[in-house]
């Protein structure tokens, strides 16, 4: 019987993917898993390279890009495993890696999902476990002061940046560049909201793990270097946020949405409103001494209007692919 089904999701991902799946082949836990990847409408090398070189990968080549949650909801459709396994193509495992979080997944019964230690090419930390997105947490983040007082409990409470990165622990959420999940949760619950295209997906997901009775896991001991953002790279006809690399107007779309599903109207507006405002001060206070901050400030106040009218207020979903 398969163990464990692993999905990826790849888009443009080329230059990534050898390492990721060459991580998996190397992989202790041999033979009791099996490899799925689902191809968002790559316009590079990504199926020539799985064809050609990992023959044991099930492929599904999707003529449209789906999205991260609608194509891992599509790879379920065929998996054949006890537990899921979600991996980013630009990430790669330590060898014990699926081992261990296969122990931890059986060891620990009220575990619905479990995360591990991120880090980027050069061994430095990434978020890995962090609270529930927020009102509060949101005015923290786009304020700079959780990036400027990391260590400090309130300040650094959204990515708890405060906290022993070699402690185990329950969290809110951890994010989606590797995942482990149980399947016979997800058939109680399901996947993907399929109204994300991309971003919050798995903060979603996580939240309906918590209503469902189960908990969140980050175990630092399962180790995944994450390169990130890699396939964003490859969008650049939209604005990025300066801050990292997410597409800004589709991260708004989704935000709406989340709020809007687990908060309501009024706090999904006022979440649109406090970025609004920040960045309308930022604007004037940019105007003269910096006209290239003030412009992308301006531009983000009215990529939060387009992207309230087109999910109405968070109702909707706009017409994928975004």
């Amino acid at each position: 019987m398969t163990v464990l089904s692993v999905f990826i999701v790849t888009y443009n991902s080329a230059p990534l993917l050898r390492s990721c799946l060459d991580s998996l082949r190397a992989q202790t836990l041999t033979g009791n898993f099996e490899v799925i990847v689902v191809d968002n409408a790559s316009r590079d090398e990504s199926v020539a390279i799985i064809e050609a070189e990992y023959p044991e990968v099930h492929l599904i080549v999707s003529p449209v890009n789906l999205g991260f949650g609608n194509a891992n909801n599509l790879a379920l459709t065929i998996a054949k495993g006890r537990y899921l396994v979600l991996l980013n193509p630009d990430a790669t495992l330590t060898a014990d890696t699926l081992e261990r979080s296969l122990i931890h997944m059986e060891e620990t019964s009220d575990a619905g999902m479990g995360g591990g230690l991120l880090q980027g090419t050069k061994t430095e930390w990434q978020p890995s476990a962090r609270l529930f997105p927020s009102l509060l947490n949101d005015g923290l983040t786009l304020s700079g002061l959780a990036n400027r007082y990391p260590d400090s409990r309130f300040f650094g409470r959204f990515d708890r940046s405060w906290a022993d990165p070699l402690k185990a622990v329950a969290v809110d959420w951890v994010p989606g560049a590797f995942v482990i999940l149980r399947r016979s949760l997800v058939a109680q619950i399901s996947l993907f909201d399929p109204r994300f295209f991309l971003y919050y997906e798995e903060v979603d997901l996580c939240r309906r793990i918590h209503q469902a009775g189960f908990k969140v896991y980050y175990w630092p001991d399962l180790v995944i270097t994450h390169v990130g953002g890699a396939s964003s790279e490859t969008v650049d006809e939209l604005v990025f946020a300066s801050s990292g690399k997410q597409l800004t107007l589709w991260r708004m779309q989704s935000q709406i949405l989340y709020y809007r599903k687990w908060h309501g109207l009024i706090y999904s507006w006022l979440a649109k409103v406090l970025e609004q405002i920040w960045h309308s001060l930022r604007a004037w206070r940019n105007t003269n001494r910096a006209p290239d901050k003030a412009a992308e400030s301006r531009h983000i106040v009215q990529l939060w209007r387009q992207a309230w009218q087109e999910t109405h207020g968070g109702l909707i979903s706009p017409h994928q692919p975004w």
